[in-house]
């Protein structure tokens, strides 16, 4: 490959310029609302990897996993060993296709959202992740207005990442950040069951 070092760090200059432009700007701080959406391998993966992160900065977590429930996962025994600093609520009955039991499902969200309002109220809690919510609201287990009520009302520093397939356009609006995860391949439709370490 022939560059040319000296057109290259011009190239870079101008680029820094532009990046220091848009960090001199950002000068607001606050808690924030991040939406992990879409039909791609990931969402969770991101949020529990932003909980690693605020472990690193001595941040106090909150984790409510609303789907996912009937089998264990890598994330929660990890998690687990930092009680004092993560609370972590696995309170799903697993995947609506295998439970079939839509009252059951209810009532599980709703357990489930009574958890998360009483991290919303905890100011000691710096991060929630909310695992699948987006699910839990598509399916209208929970109705989306409260969800957004509550988060509201939460304290000014907390952040809040919620994952899950789906999210509604009324949690998309409010959202500070949303990412949308795009399934490009994925090893499952080659016939490859879930791995651990990958998907579990």
């Amino acid at each position: 490959m022939n560059i040319n070092p000296e057109n290259h760090a011009n190239r870079m200059k101008k680029h820094k310029a532009i990046v220091d432009a848009g960090m001199a700007r950002a000068n607001d701080e606050k808690g924030l609302i991040l939406v992990m959406t879409g039909d791609g391998k990931g969402k969770s993966s991101s949020g529990f990897g932003m909980v690693a992160r605020a472990l690193g900065h001595g941040m106090k977590v909150g984790v409510v996993q609303f789907i996912k429930g009937s089998y264990s996962t890598g994330e929660e025994a990890f998690f687990r060993r930092f009680p004092e600093e993560v609370s972590y609520h696995v309170m799903g009955d697993g995947f609506t296709w295998e439970t079939q039991n839509i009252e059951k499902d209810i009532a599980s969200a709703q357990k489930a959202w009574e958890q998360v309002k009483r991290f919303l109220a905890d100011d000691s809690y710096d991060m929630i992740l909310l695992d699948e919510l987006n699910i839990v609201l598509r399916m209208r287990y929970l109705e989306t207005e409260q969800v957004l009520t509550d988060l509201a009302a939460r304290p000014f520093m907390q952040h809040v990442i919620i994952t899950g397939r789906g999210a509604p356009q009324a949690l998309i609006d409010v959202a500070d950040t949303v990412s949308e995860v795009k399934e490009i391949k994925h090893a499952y439709k080659s016939g490859i069951k879930a791995q651990h370490g990958i998907e579990l």
